[in-house]
């Protein structure tokens, strides 16, 4: 398009006397026009490069919207240092080493303005400038979006960067502008970034998405607040905060974050209010390093698509929550090093697959009217030093609801437990704690249960239907100092047997035998977590010959092919051991096995009953079962994993290590995880151990076949892959039998024909649990037998213990 003429129209004082003219160049119109006067461009392409510095109009012809091209060969096209207006134009910049537009001075207004460029800046703002922005559009694949430097400010509305090859948006050396309503996209770089001290965005209604590093990133002293906007789809963190950076987020929304969705550091101050957190592939918030905060309120985490804690604080960094939501992740609170600090108030942790809240290093969790549920482990306190308060919380429908470990010594004062599926609080290897007013009621284990002889009080605490006993207190081994165990005082319980107070005002000590832990004896039932603290005592040497456990094994329902896999194997380390007394060669067996299956399908029975066969078979010292999972074994910095490993296979000398999961430890999107340090570990220490311990790994049948294929290290340690197939209805129905006939139960007529129906058509989706869901099923039939039976005035035996049809619970939604 050649180029055309520009018509500008003079206002002089009075509306009555106006001219026009017409210039063939816009230097040459700019040059003949003043203050007020406005400058119509012809459609065409203009090689000049502008400057305006009078307060004049310059503008497109009415509704040809981008005509008017500005392109010069090289340099600034438009530059203004004036209080003027820049209407419709196309502005090209070609140079890389200036801005396609740069406004140096005045409040001028740029409406409607399209710059495509590959200049070192799409649209830039300095010094004393304080621009209005409206409806532009910035597309510079060559350098940033829009930069605001030197003290510049101004107000972006409406405005969009569709394209930049570094930052979206750049403020820095004590700039400070506001955008509102903007749209900043497809962006190399950050899609935000306010770095320098004195440096200030302010950012209303606006969207970020489609950048190559962080959606908004804070650094150097600098300040931003960003209310009612939305940043999602980046490659990497969705906010980054860096050395004394203050950030305010309300009523944003942060999502589709393959990395942090918040990570902040080095004193940096992060507040968030009504601000939701989701689908964030690292921890939704990450804060390090000592005198960083965040404080949140009315906030929302949650639908992680990674394998992390939902928030992480470490290294003397400090988290506020009140009155927030973690919920349906892997692990809700993180909270580890000395100085580290946690204070949540009023909040729910929900639908954590593992552990919600997690003390560790010597940090301190404060937890007030909070409300934990359908987590794995609801509070878990680790090590020595760390400690806190959990105070009038509830914890329902979890796994346990307090473990501490390892000299930790938390204060749990007026919470409450319900319904935990193995206990309510745990306590062991050397751990201490406080329990003061708290109730436990409906546990499918122990109310409490403290071993290891750790110096546990309790005092006005109540148990309530707990299935195993509402207070548990298994004595340590012969080391134990004869002052340790639990200090009890005025704890009660609704057992026939249970707690009397004390008659002396002291506190009293209380101990038990030993007891096999939480849920020991159900087999195929998943202790990620606790388990391996159950099992850091010695375990008894193998009794049983190795036909008595084959017994055992075949006694166990379904399971053929699984059992004429371990038979044979059996029958190659008997034959092979024969071979050697003989004096001849025995062929080289391999002893670690992978196991492929759904859950509740019997893998850690059978693991269990593997080792004792080996102890007694002589290829094993003790055949003892040590069960973990990535949880176990990964740890959360560098250098961590390696140790957790080492530890748990410690552990499992001269017995069996079983990891569960196993394929949670190479993640289809590893990145930065740490799994492999701990797959690496793995596989040394299996060369270098490889006659005291027996690894077997298991988990579902696809994703362990990946797992083996991406890690041909592993693969070649292991002997050969056992499948363990689903239960059908009539297996699941002996399984029922069998727990009716171990509890003294019988089926009436008709309940076994029903118990059939029942397992044809309860759905088997993922949560389905195979030889769990018999055992659940059995349970369920139990308690409704109960309420049924104690209406009864004065029960038979056989109303004591026939389990009818109408006993069954309902089927569960598919």
């Amino acid at each position: 398009m050649a180029q055309g003429t520009v018509q500008v129209t003079h206002t002089g004082t009075s509306r009555w006397r106006r001219r026009t003219g017409e210039y063939a160049s816009l230097s040459a119109a700019l040059e003949a026009a003043a203050d007020g006067d406005v400058l119509t461009v012809a459609p065409g392409t203009y090689r000049e490069n502008l400057v305006v510095q009078r307060a004049v109009t310059l503008r497109g012809p009415e509704g040809a919207q981008g005509s008017v091209r500005i392109a010069p060969s090289d340099g600034v096209p438009l530059t203004v240092r004036a209080s003027a207006v820049i209407q419709d134009l196309h502005v090209e910049g070609q140079d890389a080493a200036a801005p396609a537009v740069l406004v140096e001075d005045g409040t001028p207004e740029l409406l409607g303005l399209r710059v495509v460029a590959r200049s070192a800046s799409g649209i830039e703002v300095r010094g004393d400038a304080r621009p209005t922005v409206r409806r532009c559009t910035v597309d510079n694949p060559a350098g940033v979006g829009i930069a605001v430097l030197d003290g510049g400010g101004g107000v972006f509305e409406e405005c969009e960067v569709v394209a930049a090859g570094q930052a979206g948006v750049a403020v820095r050396s004590g700039a400070h502008p506001r955008l509102e309503r903007c749209r900043v996209h497809h962006a190399a770089g950050s899609g935000l970034t306010v770095t320098g001290e004195g440096s200030a965005l302010e950012a209303v209604g606006c969207e970020v998405y489609e950048v190559r590093g962080s959606g908004v990133q804070v650094t150097g002293r600098a300040t931003a607040h960003l209310t009612d906007c939305d940043v999602h789809r980046t490659t990497g963190d969705g906010v980054t905060l860096d050395t004394d950076a203050v950030l305010t987020l309300a009523d944003c929304r942060i999502h589709d974050i393959p990395e942090n969705a918040v990570d902040l550091r080095s004193r940096s101050v992060l507040t968030l209010t009504r601000t939701s957190v989701r689908q964030f592939g690292r921890n939704g918030l990450s804060v390090w390093d000592p005198g960083t905060r965040v404080d949140a309120n009315q906030c929302e985490i949650f639908d992680s698509t990674g394998d992390y804690p939902a928030v992480w604080v470490s290294d003397g960094a400090t988290a506020v929550l009140d009155s927030c939501r973690v919920h349906d992740v892997p692990d809700a609170l993180f909270v580890l090093d000395r100085g580290s600090r946690v204070d949540v108030v009023d909040s729910d942790l929900s639908q954590v697959r593992n552990t919600a809240v997690s003390v560790s290093d010597g940090a301190t969790a404060q937890l007030d009217d909070c409300r934990i549920r359908d987590a794995a482990t609801g509070a878990w306190f680790r090590d020595h030093g760390s400690g806190g308060t959990l105070n009038n919380c509830t914890l329902d429908g979890n796994r346990t609801g307090v473990i501490v470990t390892k000299g930790a010594d938390p204060t749990i004062e007026r919470c409450t437990v319900d319904s935990p599926s193995e206990a309510g609080m745990y306590v062991s290897a050397g751990g201490r704690g406080s329990f003061l007013n708290c109730r436990v009621t409906g546990s499918a284990g122990y109310g409490f249960h403290v071993i290891d002889g750790c110096r546990t009080t309790l005092r006005k605490c109540r148990t309530e239907r707990c299935a195993r006993g509402g207070f548990e207190f298994a004595e340590g081994g012969p080391d134990t100092a004869y002052d340790s165990g639990p200090l009890v005082e005025d704890c009660t319980s609704d057992e026939s047997t249970g707690l009397t107070a004390p008659a002396a005002p002291e506190p009293v000590v209380q101990t038990a035998a030993q007891s096999p832990g939480l849920l020991g004896s159900i087999p195929g039932q998943r202790t990620t977590e606790q388990e391996p603290l159950i099992a850091a005592t010695a375990p008894p040497e193998p009794a049983r010959t190795s036909k008595a456990v084959l017994g055992e094994l075949d006694a166990l329902v379904g399971l053929d092919s699984v059992k004429r896999e371990v038979r044979a194997l059996t029958d190659m380390i008997e034959v092979g051991r024969r071979r050697q007394r003989a004096g001849l060669k025995a062929a080289s067996v391999k002893r670690h096995l992978v196991f492929t299956g759904s859950p509740g399908t019997g893998k850690t029975t059978v693991a269990r009953l593997y080792g004792e066969i080996l102890a007694s078979l002589g290829v094993l010292d003790k055949g003892h079962l040590i069960e973990v999972s990535r949880v176990d074994l990964v740890g959360e910095h560098i250098g961590s994993t390696a140790i957790r490993t080492q530890e748990a296979f410690q552990r499992a000398h001269g017995g069996v290590l079983f990891i569960d999961e196993a394929y949670a430890l190479s993640p289809e999107d590893a990145g930065r995880d740490f799994g492999k340090e701990a797959i690496d570990t793995l596989v040394k220490l299996m060369e270098d151990q490889r006659e005291s311990v027996v690894v077997i790994v298991a988990g579902y049948t696809a994703e362990m076949e990946r797992f083996l294929s991406v890690n041909p290290g592993v693969a070649s340690r292991f002997s050969r892959t056992i499948t363990f197939g689903d239960y059908g209805a009539g297996e699941l129905l002996r399984i029922v039998e069998q727990q009716a006939d171990e509890h003294e139960y019988r089926l009436a007529p008709g309940t076994s024909e029903a118990l059939s129906k029942y397992f044809t058509e309860i759905p088997k989706g993922p949560a389905f649990g195979n030889g769990r869901t018999a055992r659940q099923t059995f349970e369920a039939m139990v308690e409704r037998h109960a309420s049924r039976v104690a209406q009864l005035p004065d029960p038979s035996t056989d109303d004591l213990t026939l389990l009818f049809p109408e006993d069954l619970p309902e089927l569960p939604q598919g």
